[in-house]
């Protein structure tokens, strides 16, 4: 169609689709031969699911309504009402609510609990922490278990969260790894009394090159590496000691932190070969990254996190 094909534009047609989420009046084109076949809504349609399925996994993407609506435009000559949109919102909330509160395994391995602060949007913009925890189940597969929002981060949340996981079917977790928050071990302990708990040695390592002279960071960092790194749990007891024996002078609350610290050497307590997994949170620190990464792409950044956590269901 075009210049010297014998066939050129004849302006477009209206067509009213019906989709679950309301009425939209879009613009078919047509040509003066009648050879053009419109792709996307077949003839004689008046209701189209693949639609409704694209505008919902858009919008579970972090993409705004605002821009949707403009997608469609493009499209289809017009952009979803108000109502649809709302609708739309509604069937996505309700999708999160059935996710929040499905029932879970009642046994896993490894639970990673980690909190990260994102921009809300509620009244006005402010940072806020997101909860979540991540559960590895014994065939190696893990799932979002669970979130939840606060403005600051507490143990005493950290211990509501729990308690909803085990409301919801969880009996048994063998590991709990997080950051070492003040009074997080004893909310797990609370929750789950025959649990184990390790606190993330990544986080311990940046916390005393803190605490430690620019010139005596290097060789810190190399003598912290032989605790976690030893061949086993003797080795690295006997690393602590050696590390703290040549560093107690100059950095006595370093050393007296670590020796201190009864969630150190946890993960030695497990078979070798999930070390690397569990002597950190790692693992759930590369999912925070992700919904960062989602929720800079949404203005309503309370939603994302939500639509967030469900597509990752």
């Amino acid at each position: 169609m075009g210049f010297n094909s014998g066939n050129s534009r004849n302006w477009s047609y209206s067509r009213t689709l019906h989709t679950e989420y309301g009425d939209l009046t879009i613009q078919i084109p047509r040509d003066r031969n009648g050879e053009f076949k419109q792709q996307t809504v077949a003839p004689y349609k008046r209701s189209n699911d693949t639609l409704e399925e694209t505008v919902i996994h858009l919008f579970k993407k972090g993409i705004t309504m605002a821009e949707i609506a403009q997608l469609i435009e493009k499209m289809y000559g017009h952009h979803y009402t108000p109502q649809t949109i709302s609708n739309m919102t509604k069937a996505v909330s309700e999708t999160v609510d059935a996710f929040n509160n499905r029932s879970l395994h009642n046994r896993y391995v490894c639970v990673y609990l980690d909190a990260t602060y994102i921009a809300v949007r509620l009244d006005t913009v402010s940072k806020e922490a997101v909860y979540i925890a991540v559960g590895i189940r014994e065939d190696g597969s893990k799932e979002v278990l669970g979130y939840t929002i606060a403005p600051t981060e507490s143990a005493y949340n950290w211990q509501e969260l729990l308690q909803e996981l085990k409301d919801r079917g969880v009996e048994d977790v063998l590991l709990f790894v997080s950051d070492g928050l003040k009074g997080l071990a004893d909310a797990v302990f609370t929750v789950f009394p025959k649990a184990k708990y390790q606190v993330c040695f990544v986080h311990v390592g940046r916390n005393i090159m803190h605490k430690v002279r620019v010139e005596d960071r290097r060789e810190v960092c190399e003598d912290v590496k032989t605790i976690h790194q030893a061949k086993d749990a003797e080795a690295a007891e006997l690393a602590l000691g050696q590390f703290c024996e040549k560093w107690s002078k100059s950095y006595k609350k370093v050393t007296q932190g670590l020796l201190n610290n009864p969630y150190l050497l946890t993960f030695y307590q497990f078979p070798k070969a999930i070390w690397r997994s569990i002597y950190s949170t790692n693992l759930i620190e590369s999912f925070n990254k992700q919904i960062k990464k989602y929720t800079k792409r949404c203005k309503c950044q309370h939603q994302n996190v939500e639509k967030f956590q469900h597509e990752n269901a």
